[in-house]
C-alpha cells in the first residue's frame, strides 16, 4: 500500500473512530486515548506490511539469481571434475541447486 493511500485511510478511520467512541462513552478523554491506540495499531500494521514487502522482494531476487545461475550452468560442458557420468547430458553437469523441480527445464 502506498504511503499516500495509508494517510488517506488513516485520515478517514481515526476521526470516525473518535466520533464513535465519543458517542458511545460520552468521554472526550476515552475517545482520545482509544483513537491514539487505533493510530498506533494502524502504523504498526503499515510497518509490518513494509517489512513483508522488503522480505518478499529479497526472496524473489534470490530466486531470480538462482535461475540465472542455472542458465549459466548450461554453458559448462563436462568441465567439472566432480561431474559423474550418470549426471552428464548434452549440456554437461547440473548443479544441485538447479536440479530441484522448481528450476527444472522442459
Amino acid at each position: 500500500m502506498p504511503l499516500r493511500m495509508f494517510y488517506r485511510v488513516m485520515a478517514l478511520v481515526l476521526p470516525t473512530n473518535a466520533l464513535i467512541i465519543h458517542f458511545v462513552s460520552h468521554s472526550i478523554r476515552a475517545a482520545m486515548v482509544k483513537t491514539l491506540g487505533c493510530a498506533l495499531v494502524l502504523q504498526a500494521g503499515y510497518f509490518a506490511s513494509v517489512l513483508f514487502l522488503i522480505w518478499r522482494s529479497g526472496s524473489l531476487a534470490s530466486a531470480a539469481q538462482k535461475a540465472k545461475h542455472c542458465d549459466g550452468d548450461r554453458e559448462v560442458r563436462r568441465q567439472s571434475p566432480t561431474c559423474r557420468e550418470d549426471e552428464e547430458s548434452t549440456f554437461g553437469c547440473r548443479s544441485t541447486a538447479c536440479a530441484s523441480p522448481r528450476f527444472a527445464r522442459q
